[in-house]
């Protein structure tokens, strides 16, 4: 089985949320920051630094919003990403990312956005109260999702 962890961070400010807009590789569109959690850090220590390092800004108070996670049973892959908002944080957002563009988008236009499927079905999730865990399960003879399953806890 390939395990690999990922975190994204929700960051609010009134009423936007700080987005990056990727335009490199398969994951183009508007995200939230995140990325790889390193061996052996934390989930939640891997999404600060995360964020630190696409966006200059150091996030504190995360709350866990849920997790997504993606399988595919031909490759044995488990794909599984941590989910946090917050909307505690200081310092100044970067000038540029190698990433992508960083940008304050309005939460009520944010899904009009050119954003990833799976960004999208999560997104109002983040401004839920509760958690969610999102599986999606991947047909890898036919290059599409199989399967999705949204519990709301």
């Amino acid at each position: 089985m390939n395990y690999k962890f990922w975190t994204v961070v929700m960051i609010q400010k009134e009423d936007k949320v700080l987005l990056l807009n990727r335009q490199h590789d398969h994951f183009k569109g508007y995200i939230p920051p995140g990325g790889k959690v390193d061996f052996p850090e934390g989930f939640a220590e891997g999404a600060i630094r995360e964020v630190k390092e696409e966006t200059g800004l150091a996030v504190q108070s995360l709350v866990f919003k849920g997790i997504s996670h993606y399988t595919n049973p031909e490759l044995h892959d488990h794909f599984i990403i941590y989910n946090y908002w917050t909307d505690n944080f200081t310092g100044e957002v970067l000038d540029s990312c190698t990433e992508g563009e960083l940008e304050w988008v309005k939460i009520s236009e944010a899904k009009y956005y050119p954003m990833q499927e799976d960004i999208q079905v999560r997104f109002d999730l983040f401004f839920e109260p509760g958690t969610f865990e999102i599986h999606t399960m991947w047909d890898e003879q036919n290059n599409q999702i199989d399967k999705r399953i949204i519990h709301k806890l």
